[in-house]
């Protein structure tokens, strides 16, 4: 296995790659959408790739997994410069072979590079599997995101 800087020649496979990410999820709770956000994901992946912020996994040069990260570049100044890992993701059947933690510490390197004092990702709160390998990471939670639907359930 090895972690190579994507190239736009990857673009495609990481847009795939994401678009099962985000289907996955779905069975987490999340709301996000994989195909319909196709093009809009393929924008963020090009511009990642052109500021060399994505890795990715291969084997027998084909690509497994990925990782995508930013500087958190928000509207409001902080102590902290953020590094974000945006998404990492490995093909299931890649699963558990470590390949999702050299992601996260090729990853966790580039934002150091980069200037991050602090990095942050998020994980699905109903995805305990994704959130023990973070906790093993040393990730540890910082902001808890709450929601709940508009209708109301006295109706």
């Amino acid at each position: 296995m090895e972690i190579d800087t994507a190239s736009m020649d990857d673009v495609d496979t990481i847009v795939d790659l994401w678009v099962r990410l985000a289907e996955s999820q779905r069975a987490h709770g999340s709301h996000l959408f994989g195909d319909r956000n196709r093009t809009a994901v393929r924008e963020t992946v090009v511009q990642r790739v052109v500021a060399e912020n994505v890795r990715i996994a291969c084997i027998d040069q084909h690509i497994v997994g990925f990782v995508m990260v930013t500087i958190d570049s928000g509207r409001y100044e902080q102590d902290e410069t953020r590094g974000i890992i945006e998404n990492i993701f490995v093909e299931p059947v890649h699963r558990n072979q470590g390949i999702g933690s050299e992601l996260l510490d090729t990853a966790e390197e580039l934002l150091r590079q980069a200037g991050a004092d602090i990095l942050a990702l998020e994980a699905m709160a109903d995805n305990e599997s994704a959130r023990q390998f973070y906790r093993a990471q040393g990730y540890a939670p910082h902001r808890i995101e709450l929601e709940k639907p508009t209708e109301n359930d006295t109706l």
